[in-house]
């Protein structure tokens, strides 16, 4: 199966990714993970990829494609991050990666201000916590390494609406591509992670028997 995982900031799609991956043996790409990887070993895409990030430039369609292409190759797969546009889109089905199934992973934007502004961060090792659903065990402090747990400027109210309004904008376009192609599901992602993953299992159970 190859799945793509869409989804706004806050809907809980790399979450979802994760769980599907360890279920059902489907290995899960994450684009952000992916580029920094390819930056940090210096590969000759990443060598590119590296001069658009230092300018703080979006990069390129066409590159990004090609750095998603070198790890995608001919295996079952759930992309959570790409393809961001119409043009990545195309430029995946050009190199010959059909998508079967397209998740559109979807929350009210007040369940999304929920589960974002309440999280914290730890800025020693990173490990993220939810000041209601995930809580450490001392208010404050990380329960791995005891440092300091912080709110990250992309978790505040005024700037989740903010992000909300962009990802809306720019990803209608891609989510009427995929329906249009009658590959594309929506989830309701308002329920805890188990309800929510429970919904995404049935359907990839059901596609799997196909």
């Amino acid at each position: 199966m190859k799945i793509l995982l869409l989804g706004s900031p806050g809907a809980g799609k790399g979450t979802m990714a994760e769980m599907v991956e360890k279920d059902f043996g489907i290995l899960h790409l994450s684009s952000g993970d992916i580029l920094r990887e390819a930056v940090k070993q210096g590969t000759p895409l990443g060598k590119r990829a590296k001069i658009y990030i230092e300018k703080g430039e979006l990069v390129p369609d066409e590159l990004i494609v090609d750095i998603m292409k070198e790890k995608i190759n001919d295996q079952d797969f759930i992309l959570d991050g790409f393809p961001r546009n119409v043009n990545q889109a195309q430029k995946l089905e050009e190199a010959n990666i059909k998508l079967d199934l397209v998740l559109n992973v979807m929350a009210s934007e007040g369940t999304i201000i929920f589960r974002l502004s309440g999280r914290r961060v730890c800025k020693q090792c990173g490990k993220i916590y939810h000041l209601v659903n995930m809580p450490p065990r001392s208010e404050g402090i990380c329960d791995i390494c005891g440092g300091e747990l912080i709110q990250r400027e992309d978790d505040r109210p005024e700037t989740i609406k903010r992000r909300l309004e962009v990802y809306r904008e720019q990803s209608e376009e891609l989510v009427n591509y995929y329906r249009d192609k009658g590959i594309l599901k929506n989830i309701d992602a308002n329920g805890n992670r188990e309800k929510t993953y429970d919904k995404i299992a049935k359907l990839l159970w059901l596609k799997k028997k196909k």
